[in-house]
Parts: structure tokens; C-alpha cells; sequence
């Protein structure tokens, strides 16, 4: 997602809150600049231990492969669907879904997810199935451009279910939805729980019933809200590990996170601000530099 930051924001303060906060600067964690093909990378997603990534709005419907130690482009997989404004790629461990629901303005109707099955380093792409979604809260639909609290740039799958996680603009929470990838026509989004969190949640992972989610304020700050899972499916019922990374303005607008044993995958993309301009990225943050 583009045009995030506001300029007066970024110069009346790049200094953060610790709001009980740990600091843990992924600056030095950088694997690697990533190519410029995707200099908007916009999600993060591991399957069978294989890093994926992709574009969001603007940029052609195609998911890369990328090599987990240097960020390199590996494949460039091309996908048989429109991007309108990709945000969020999740599996379920067969199938690829990606979140066409990028919605900074609040005035789309037509919210999206493309199933996409895969085997082999291809795609089917014939067997490429929409599924359709709406938000029932959602009664007004005049532009509210960065002032909407039905944006979404976060997914992952669990249980058989495809679990979103709203980016509130003004509420600054974050509304965890649930829904049916089996459900053929346009379904309503579940409202299960929510989490006053006070960033702009763009990514979410889930791994040994831990959810990650990560994002940052219009000061560019970075952080990372790492839950547990206290019963099937529900996160916010106690209080998350609270992890600030750093700013944008040295690690890039952050997107994509992908988790597994190892630990913890990161991605920004390429952020301009008056102030200087920090590259694509690739990091990697090891299990032992969190905390239990």
C-alpha cells in the first residue's frame, strides 16, 4: 500500500511511545535489499518452507519465490486474476490466498480473495476461485480516504477458516474477522474479537498457536504484537508481547511477515519521505532474540 505516511506527520516526530514496548531493531537483521521488481512487496507468506512475496496495487498479478538467505528471485509465478490492491497472501498448505481487499478509502464493494492452487513451482491457474466478501458494519461507503475503519491488509488460514485483520485508521484497533473459503457468492465477514492495538496493522502470521501481527503509526514507527492463542481461533484475551523495530525511515514501510521454527520473516517496501528514502528489505529475526 502507497501514500501512507503524511509528510506533517514525519516531521513533527520520528521519536517513539514505548507503550510497555521491548526494542528490538530489525535494522541489523536485514538479509538483503530486495530486486527492484518488487519494490512494493505487500505480503509474506512461507509454504512448504518456501518464501513468497508479491506486488500490491499497480504492479502485475504475479507471486515471486524468493531465496530465504539472500532475497533473491528465485521464480516469478504469474497468477490469472486482476490486482486491484493485493495486500495479504496466506495458504492452507495446497492452496495459495491472496487478499485483493486493499481498501485505504473505504469505498469498495467489491472486497476479494483468489483462491490459487499450487504444486510444483506452478500455479493451476484455471482453477483460480474468487471469494467474495463484504464487512456488515459497513453501512456508508463515501470516500474516507486514510480515515476508514474498513481497510484490511492482513490474512492468514486457520482451522478452516480465512482469518482477517482489519487496519483501522481512526479507531487505531484491529477487528479480527473470520471467513468461509467454501461459501460460493458474496458471504458476510464474521466479527469474532477485537484489539485496541495503536498501529496500522499490515500483516499477520500465524505459527504454534502464536499470532503475529505487525504495522506501524503515521510516525512511522514499526511494531510488532506477538498473541496467544487462548482458545481455537481467539487471540485478544490477553496481553500480546509488545516489540518496537524501528522506523521507516531506516527499515522501509513494513508489509509482510511470515513465521515458522526458525523465526521470523520481515519484508518492507521501498518508502520516499522529505527526509531521505530507505530501500526494500528483507529481514530475518532468529527465535532466540525473542523473548519466551
Amino acid at each position: 500500500m502507497k501514500k501512507l505516511f503524511p509528510v506533517l506527520a514525519i516531521l513533527i516526530s520520528t521519536l517513539y511511545s514505548s507503550q510497555q514496548s521491548e526494542t528490538l531493531k530489525i535494522r541489523k537483521f536485514r538479509i538483503a535489499y530486495l530486486d527492484e521488481k518488487i519494490e512494493e512487496t505487500s505480503g509474506l507468506s512461507l509454504m512448504n518452507g518456501k518464501l513468497y512475496t508479491f506486488n500490491d496495487s499497480g504492479n502485475s498479478p504475479e507471486i515471486f519465490e524468493l531465496d530465504k538467505t539472500t532475497g533473491s528471485i528465485i521464480n516469478i509465478l504469474p497468477i490469472n486474476a486482476k490486482n486491484k490492491d493485493w495486500e495479504a497472501l496466506t495458504h492452507d498448505g495446497s492452496n495459495f490466498y491472496i487478499g485483493d481487499f486493499g481498501n485505504n478509502g473505504g469505498t469498495r464493494r467489491d472486497l476479494e480473495i483468489y483462491k490459487v492452487s499450487s504444486g510444483n513451482n506452478s500455479f493451476t491457474n484455471d482453477s483460480v476461485r474468487l471469494i467474495s466478501f463484504e464487512y456488515p458494519e459497513q453501512k456508508d461507503f463515501t470516500p474516507k480516504y486514510s480515515s476508514t475503519d474498513f481497510d484490511a491488509e492482513a490474512m492468514i488460514y486457520l482451522n478452516g477458516k480465512i482469518h482477517l485483520f482489519t487496519k483501522d485508521w481512526d479507531t487505531k484497533s484491529t477487528v479480527h474477522y473470520s471467513i468461509d473459503p467454501e461459501i460460493s457468492g458474496k458471504q458476510q465477514a464474521q466479527q469474532t474479537e477485537s484489539f485496541k492495538i495503536n498501529f496500522l496493522v499490515t500483516d499477520a502470521s500465524y505459527y504454534n498457536k502464536k499470532l503475529y501481527l505487525i504495522g506501524y503509526t503515521k510516525k512511522t514507527e514499526v511494531f510488532l504484537n506477538i498473541f496467544r492463542e487462548t482458545e481455537p481461533g481467539i487471540f485478544f484475551n490477553g496481553t500480546p508481547d509488545r516489540y518496537y523495530l524501528g522506523s521507516a525511515l531506516s527499515i522501509g514501510q513494513i508489509e509482510g511477515i511470515a513465521v515458522d521454527e526458525t523465526g521470523i520473516y520481515i519484508s518492507g517496501e521501498k518508502f520516499h519521505s522529505p527526509l531521505g528514502t530507505a530501500k526494500q528489505s528483507l529481514y530475518f529475526i532468529p527465535t532466540d532474540k525473542l523473548k519466551d
